[in-house]
């Protein structure tokens, strides 16, 4: 039999949990505001390098919707809105905040594009983009972070998010081809296949250099007749893109 005073004692532990959910979620309110003042800052400071001084106000408004510490490990998640990379296990990390904000800027992704991610990792960037794309197909080679981040969208929504399991350095042909592709691991050299499956039109954003040194940010632009068109745009460091090339 539950008594009056034991009712009363899991009424008010309910209100304090709630009561803490709501404070929870008002703090990483907070923290992306302010993550997303830090991008807008490096923006300015870097927009003679970039061409970007500001960003698309669509772009911000997905920074600052997307809720990063959900896409961290829990002991990660005090700094899930530090402007730095975190690690995700596997040896793989959460790139940089402006970094995935100056990617997503480039691509220039619109509400009816089809755009390929080559390097799921935690999922955070695909959930960016899934805020200004129709569809965003997803590959990641390492097994476990594919199926966490396949599951983590899921639960959160991302219905228009495909994530597979596989060698990114070939893309994704059947839904191909795409208005935008992203590449969040550094390639020695610009992925032929990727080229091919890049609409005329379309923009491809990829880190291109030796593992584990500084690399560039390359944008690769198709022109309409078929052409291809590249020009720098960082000095980055990512992780190595690995699989069979």
């Amino acid at each position: 039999m539950i008594t009056p005073k034991v009712r009363a004692m899991a009424a008010a532990l309910l209100l304090a949990a709630a009561g803490a959910q709501v404070a929870g979620a008002a703090d990483f309110a907070v923290e992306r505001r302010r993550m997303t003042q830090e991008i807008e800052a490096l923006a300015r400071q870097t927009g003679a390098e970039t061409g970007r001084p500001a960003f698309d106000a669509r772009v911000m408004t997905a920074m600052d919707t997307v809720p990063r510490h959900e896409f961290v490990p829990a002991e990660q998640i005090d700094v899930a809105y530090a402007n730095r990379p975190v690690p995700i296990g596997h040896g793989q990390t959460i790139s940089q905040p402006y970094i995935v904000a100056l990617m997503t800027d480039l691509a220039k992704a619109q509400p009816g594009h089809k755009v390929l991610e080559v390097g799921t990792g935690s999922g955070y960037q695909a959930a960016v983009m899934a805020q200004l794309a129709r569809e965003v197909y997803s590959i990641e080679i390492v097994e476990p972070l594919g199926q966490q981040a396949k599951r983590r969208l899921g639960q959160l929504g991302y219905g228009n998010v495909q994530v597979r399991l596989g060698d990114g350095y070939h893309g994704w042909e059947e839904h191909a081809p795409f208005d935008a592709i992203l590449v969040t691991a550094a390639a020695s050299h610009i992925p032929p296949p990727l080229i091919r499956q890049l609409k005329p039109g379309g923009r491809m954003v990829i880190p291109v250099g030796a593992a584990f040194m500084v690399q560039q940010l390359m944008l690769i632009e198709k022109k309409p007749d078929g052409t291809v068109s590249t020009r720098q745009i960082l000095p980055v460091a990512f992780v190595p893109l690995t699989g069979g090339r």
